[in-house]
């Protein structure tokens, strides 16, 4: 036989709950009402009268009677003969009305059965609905699958704050598991990109020794090719230096940064002349961290703009207050008039070694992210044709009281 279910199980209960009271209760008012009525019919009593009186009556008439005594005696007579009746007729009446109240009990039963069974299954629903869909989402949660969008089963008022808890829960839960595949990856990156920048850095001081000797001592048709090498050797070396830049996380000592000042210098420095910058920062914000860490990650950013814009290009930095889950933060958004980046792209520029730019290594928006998530920040990203947001948050340095 298969176990019941949690809500059979819970509607049998309620309903037993209910019946065996009820009828204990019944039973027991009939089985009392029984024993109670011929005790006070009091047809035992007058059966012994009866017989007692008629013995006294049949010696009273042997004996020679006045016609006074003998009417008394009559009289007794009939008096003990209609008590008599009286008696054997209530305890007809018990008998038959214990019957009657009987029926009437199970009258009533089989009456208040059918609201009885229709409360306990109202209550098994409420109960039993949110129960079972909350095993469900534990089975989802133990698979790492999503909790299924919309309404959950209604039930009772704590049912419902249990079930939003549970959800949001879940995606905690979810999130922290995202994030925790991600900085798995990211450290496969990291090493993989360690390794390769030191495997490229061995040759190319070898090289980059060769091809100044070439310069020296090469003739002068050889020129155009040396150069060639020089160039070539020299975007090796950048490349390098991008893959170890990316293959560890920022160190060394931190200090308290100016946020507009930092914004300033990196505008000068990674965008050319000839491009309108507009830095726009109206309060002092400060931030603890490594400098130099955090202008890279700025002239990261910077760079891209500044190619996506083209030469007509514009671009605007925006440093403004902000909120980073329960801290104050500042945020540094980079603006710029280029064509945009594509929806399906928007969310892997962060990624190591995505690029759509000719000799790129896919490493510049990569670094940034690492170096803002490595002070406790997060990036973001929006782009429209003509108008591309790019930029990060960062936790403000916490106020020291005096």
């Amino acid at each position: 036989m298969s176990r019941l279910t949690f809500r059979a199980r819970l509607l049998l209960i309620l309903a037993l709950f209910a019946a065996v009271p009820a009828v204990a209760l019944t039973a027991g008012w009939v089985l009392a009402f029984n024993t109670v009525a011929p005790l006070m019919s009091g047809r035992a009593q007058w059966d012994r009268v009866a017989s007692t009186g008629s013995a006294a009556i049949a010696a009273a008439r042997s004996q020679h009677l006045t016609p006074q005594q003998e009417a008394a005696v009559n009289n007794h007579e009939r008096e003990i003969s209609e008590s008599l009746n009286s008696a054997h007729r209530v305890a007809f009446l018990s008998r038959r009305v214990a019957l009657v109240l009987v029926a009437i009990a199970a009258l009533a039963l089989a009456v208040l059965a059918w609201p009885t069974w229709r409360v306990a299954g109202h209550l098994t629903r409420q109960l039993s609905r949110p129960l079972d869909e909350l095993v469900g989402w534990t089975d989802l949660v133990a698979r790492g699958e999503p909790i299924p969008p919309g309404p959950a089963a209604q039930g009772a008022p704590e049912f419902g704050v249990l079930q939003e808890r549970m959800r949001s829960m879940a995606e905690q839960l979810e999130a922290g598991r995202q994030k925790a595949i991600e900085a798995e990856r990211l450290r496969a990156y990291r090493e993989s990109s360690r390794q390769f920048a030191h495997e490229l850095k061995n040759p190319l001081t070898p090289i980059r020794f060769a091809i100044s000797r070439l310069k020296r001592d090469a003739p002068v048709e050889l020129n155009d090719t040396i150069d060639v090498l020089e160039t070539e050797s020299s975007r090796l070396e950048s490349m390098a230096k991008s893959f170890s830049q990316f293959g560890r996380l920022p160190e060394g000592p931190t200090a308290d940064i100016d946020v507009g000042e930092l914004v300033s210098y990196a505008a000068r420095a990674a965008v050319p002349e000839r491009f309108a910058v507009t830095v726009s920062c109206d309060r002092v914000f400060t931030v603890r961290g490594q400098h130099d860490a955090l202008f890279r990650a700025l002239s990261n950013i910077l760079l891209n703009a500044v190619d996506a814009c083209g030469a007509d290009g514009k671009i605007d930095v925006a440093v403004t207050p902000a909120q980073l889950g329960e801290k104050l933060a500042v945020r540094i958004a980079v603006r710029d008039s280029g064509p945009g980046i594509p929806p399906e792209r928007i969310t892997s520029i962060w990624d190591p070694y995505v690029t759509h730019k000719t000799g790129g290594t896919g490493l510049g928006l990569a670094i940034a992210r690492q170096s803002v998530e490595a002070h406790g920040g997060e990036v973001f990203a929006k782009s429209d044709p003509g108008d591309t947001e790019i930029g990060f948050v960062l936790p403000l340095k916490p106020a020291t009281s005096t």
